[in-house]
């Protein structure tokens, strides 16, 4: 169950030697303690309570044809009942600024962010990118507030050592310690999955806190659990700064991402390239010329493997911006012309 929600190095003898008789292998141990890099980095970690207005089942009205419902609406209103939650962020700006995932304050009507020494202040929703599960929010502190800085999650390799720090079952300022298990993971969670995955236990409450590395750099948002139980079972899975610190930027600049979009509806095929299933009438590839059964093989010169390569290569280009579609038609090779168009979003 996927649960939404946290080296080796040689040494020569000598340059003389020239590595002609290396020396044993040396597995780099982990810190004698991470106190140090908990008291750098824990007063940037907030908790971060919800309330959502929830409307229940129970309809009095439900038996009634539409037009008596429209007219007795107003005098048996459905009844609401507060759903309460919880999860975690991290301070990206001493002006306020925190992210956190974007399923952890989706339809929240009411938002409190708890500091590490107890502080509590109201929160609102900066942005937010379903697709990537981001969300930028804002508190307005009267000081500056302590914050922590993005690390490059493409230096990680499998077996550095990361700490994850957030709020498991509403236990708020815990952080666990792990290693990077593999990277790269695709869980089936979107489009852009390229999890980092971790040992370093997270729970119910640890969405959407932070995943440092020794230096006390931001390398990850811890962000869903693979367990039987609901509970960790040593397989966490966290977002990439990589990709986190480009979309939180863009939220806080236009509050929203803007995407590339073709139009077509793609099929994996066993060959190279994505074969065109479908096209959007009026959409940007049937204006440019694109068909059905077409072969995507490139897009700018760059070769495209399957559909979910075809959507990233698009997804990165500005709405309005022209591409290069390299296809396959009828066993030969063209060049089309495209102008991007914006990706409609889920509400769309």
């Amino acid at each position: 169950m996927l649960t939404r929600r946290a080296a080796l190095t040689l040494s020569c003898a000598s340059a003389l030697a020239a590595c002609a008789a290396p020396g044993p292998a040396v597995a780099r141990v982990g810190p004698d303690s991470f106190a140090p890099l908990v008291r750098k980095v824990l007063p940037a970690v907030v908790n971060i309570a919800v309330v959502e207005q929830v409307t229940t089942g129970d309809d009095p009205l439900a038996t009634l044809p539409p037009q008596l419902r429209r007219q007795f609406r107003d005098r048996y209103p459905q009844r609401k009942r507060e759903v309460r939650g919880a999860g975690s962020g991290f301070l990206i700006d001493p002006s306020g600024l925190i992210v956190t995932n974007g399923h952890v304050v989706q339809g929240a009507s009411r938002i409190v962010v708890a500091l590490e020494g107890g502080q509590e202040m109201p929160a609102n929703v900066v942005g937010m990118d379903e697709l990537t599960d981001l969300a930028l929010i804002r508190v307005s502190p009267g000081s500056p507030l302590p914050a922590v800085a993005w690390g490059d999650s493409r230096t990680l390799q499998v077996g550095d050592w990361v700490m994850a720090a957030g709020n498991p079952f509403g236990l708020g300022g815990s952080v666990t310690a792990g290693i990077v298990s593999a990277r790269g993971r695709d869980i089936g969670a979107g489009p852009f999955d390229d999890f980092i995955q971790i040992d370093a236990p997270i729970n119910p409450g640890n969405s959407g806190g932070p995943l440092f590395n020794v230096e006390g750099e931001v390398v990850g948002i811890n962000s869903a659990i693979y367990s039987p139980t609901g509970s960790s079972v040593g397989i966490g899975f966290a977002i990439p700064s990589e990709l986190a610190a480009r979309i939180t930027a863009e939220l806080a600049e236009k509050g929203h991402i803007d995407r590339g979009w073709l139009g077509v509806s793609m099929q994996d095929i066993r060959a190279p390239g994505v074969a065109v299933a479908e096209v959007a009438r009026g959409g940007p590839a049937g204006r440019a010329g694109v068909r059905a059964g077409d072969v995507i093989l490139a897009v700018n010169g760059k070769s495209v493997d399957d559909s979910r390569a075809l959507l990233r290569a698009v997804a990165a280009v500005t709405p309005g911006q022209g591409v290069r579609l390299t296809l396959r038609r009828q066993g030969r090779e063209i060049d089309l012309s495209v102008t991007v168009g914006r990706r409609p979003s889920s509400e769309q």
